[in-house]
C-alpha cells in the first residue's frame, strides 16, 4: 500500500486540513461523529462502515487520524487496530465503554480512548463532543501533524489552577526525613510508558502514586493489568481515599472523578481523594499531585513528568524542585508526545531530563543516597 501525505496543504492564510477517518458500523453514529469532528474547520472526515472498507480507503489515501469503534460485525476494532499497528502505524482514537478493551487498545498503540456517550442524554453531549474533539486534536499532534497545541476555551470552562484544590504553601521541614516516595504524572502515550517503566523497579522500591489521564472507570482496569504483569514486581492498585503510600506499592489515582493528593500521616504518607474542579483541564491533575507532594514530603519525594499533551504538572514539578525533591522529565526521543515534559523543562522544573529506561535507575540511585546534595 502506497502511503500518501496525511495532511492537505491549503493556500496561505488558511488552516491546514487534516483528514480524519471514522470507522463505525452505524450509519447514524458515523454521521454524528462527522458533524462533531468537522465543527473544527481543521478537520475533514471520511467514513468507513467497517475495517474492510477502511482498508480499501487506506490504499487510496492515508488519514491523519482514525476514530475507531470496537464492536463491529465483520471485524472488531481491536483486531483491526492490531493489524494496522503492525503494517501502517498511525494515530488512532478508540471509542469503547468497556474498560478492559480500552486498556488493551492503549497497549496496542491507540493514542486516546474515549468512552462511548449516551446519545439520549442531550445535557452531556456538548461535554462529550468537546472531549472527542480534544482527543482527535491530541492524536493529530501525536502524529506530528501541523496542529498547534492549544485548546479553545469557552467562558464556562475556566482553566483552574491548583489553588482551587490546594493553596500554595512552602514545604515545612520535619524533624526526620520520611520514607522516600515517588509521584508520576503522564498522559498521552502513558499506558505504554508506565508498562515499560515499572518492570525496572525492585520489589522494595519506594511507594508510588500515579496520575494517568484516563476516562472514569478505566483506571481500575489499567491498575489490574499492571498488577498482573509478570514482569512487574510491585503491587499495583487503584487508590482509595486515605490509602497508605508504602514501599513496593503503586497507587493509581481513579480517573475522571477526583484529584489525588499526598498527605502526611504519622511518620509516613497517604493518598487523599478530593472532588474539586478540573485543574489544568484535568481531573485528576498532575499539578495537584505534584504540589501536594512538594508540601507534604519535600526532599523525601521524587517527581517524574512523562509523555503527554499540554502543561499539566509543569508548575507542580517546579514547586517540588524548590522544596528539595528529585525532579525528572522524560526526554523527547522516548515520548509519544513531548508536551508536558517540554513545559516542565522550559520552566526549569526538571533537575534531570532522561530517557524512559534511565528513569528507574536515577530514582533508585537517589533512594540509595538521598543526602548526596546533587538532586536539586
Amino acid at each position: 500500500m502506497a502511503l500518501r501525505d496525511r495532511s492537505k496543504t491549503s493556500p496561505p492564510g488558511h488552516h491546514v486540513t487534516i483528514e480524519v477517518m471514522v470507522v463505525d458500523d452505524s450509519a447514524v453514529i458515523r454521521q454524528r461523529l462527522k458533524s462533531i469532528i468537522e465543527s473544527d474547520p481543521r478537520f475533514r472526515v471520511t467514513l468507513a462502515a467497517d475495517p474492510y472498507e477502511a482498508v480499501a480507503m487506506l490504499s487510496r489515501s492515508v488519514p491523519g487520524v482514525i476514530v475507531l469503534d470496537v464492536e463491529m460485525p465483520r471485524m472488531d476494532g481491536l483486531t483491526f487496530l492490531r493489524k494496522l499497528m503492525k503494517q501502517h502505524p498511525m494515530p488512532v482514537v478508540m471509542c469503547t465503554s468497556v474498560a478492559e478493551r480500552a486498556v488493551t487498545a492503549l497497549e496496542m498503540g491507540a493514542i486516546e480512548v474515549i468512552a462511548k456517550p449516551d446519545w439520549l442524554n442531550a445535557a452531556r453531549l456538548p461535554e462529550w463532543s468537546e472531549n472527542l474533539l480534544e482527543s482527535v486534536r491530541n492524536a493529530a499532534r501525536a502524529g506530528k501533524l501541523p496542529l498547534r497545541e492549544e485548546r479553545p476555551q469557552a467562558a464556562s470552562d475556566p482553566r483552574h489552577s491548583a489553588d482551587v484544590v490546594l493553596p500554595h504553601a512552602p514545604y515545612i521541614p520535619r524533624a526526620t526525613l520520611g520514607e522516600p516516595i515517588v509521584v508520576l504524572g503522564v498522559s498521552t502515550g502513558g499506558v505504554q510508558a508506565i508498562q515499560a517503566l515499572l518492570p525496572h523497579f525492585p520489589a522494595d522500591a519506594p511507594g508510588m502514586v500515579v496520575v494517568q489521564h484516563m476516562p472514569a472507570d478505566f483506571t481500575g482496569a489499567f491498575a489490574e493489568r499492571l498488577n498482573n504483569d509478570p514482569r512487574i514486581q510491585l503491587e499495583v492498585v487503584e487508590a482509595r481515599h486515605h490509602e497508605p503510600i508504602r514501599r513496593g506499592r503503586v497507587l493509581v489515582i481513579p480517573g475522571g472523578t477526583s484529584h489525588g493528593l499526598v498527605r502526611r500521616h504519622g511518620s509516613g504518607y497517604r493518598v487523599e481523594l478530593n472532588e474539586g474542579p478540573p485543574v489544568c483541564l484535568h481531573r485528576p491533575s498532575v499539578e495537584v499531585l505534584f504540589r501536594s507532594a512538594a508540601q507534604a514530603a519535600g526532599p523525601a519525594a521524587a517527581g517524574v513528568i512523562m509523555t503527554g499533551m499540554g502543561d499539566d504538572g509543569a508548575g507542580g514539578l517546579l514547586e517540588m524542585r524548590e522544596a528539595g525533591s528529585l525532579t525528572i522529565a522524560q526526554n523527547e526521543a522516548t515520548c509519544v508526545v513531548f508536551g508536558m515534559p517540554r513545559e516542565a523543562i522550559r520552566r526549569g522544573a526538571a533537575r534531570y531530563v532522561a530517557p524512559l529506561d534511565s528513569i528507574p535507575h536515577t530514582i533508585m540511585a537517589w533512594v540509595a543516597d538521598p543526602g548526596a546534595g546533587t538532586w536539586h
